[in-house]
């Protein structure tokens, strides 16, 4: 799903993002199966680039800057659907996930499950190694 310039800048107009102050939570779930592979935070920038590339963009909150999920391993998240909530201040994008979405190797960032006795469970499969994909980051 890509929009051109024009388009994406009205798509997002009716976007709350005051409500958090510049920032809206995007949750992204895998077009195949619903699973929720990661939140993260999104400003206005970074929702456009989503929308005029295909591919999610978030906002870093700690490093203050926008940023292409996959820009560093490859394991990008191609745009299928998006979804804007009830109160315009949360969106979802359903995407075709590239090999993982969590950077410790998990599919999904929401690898583990509490259970019973209050001990959190690895419920997930971890598809690679951080250290193998990440060291390749230059300080």
């Amino acid at each position: 799903m890509i929009f051109d310039e024009a388009t994406a800048n009205e798509v997002v107009e009716i976007i709350n993002f005051e409500k958090m102050k510049g920032l809206i939570p995007v949750v992204v779930q895998d077009i195949l199966d619903n699973q929720v592979l990661m939140v993260a935070f999104a400003d206005k920038e970074a929702v456009i680039k989503s929308l005029t590339t295909g591919f999610t963009h978030f906002y870093s909150r700690s490093r203050k800057k926008i940023w292409k999920k996959g820009e560093t391993s490859g394991h990008t998240q191609k745009i299928i659907e998006v979804y804007l909530d009830c109160d315009s201040d949360t969106i979802i994008f359903k995407v075709n996930q590239n090999i993982a979405a969590c950077h410790t190797g998990f599919r999904s960032c929401f690898y583990r499950k509490l259970n019973e006795k209050g001990v959190w469970d690895i419920t997930g499969t971890k598809l690679f190694e951080p250290k193998n994909v990440y060291e390749k980051i230059s300080e």
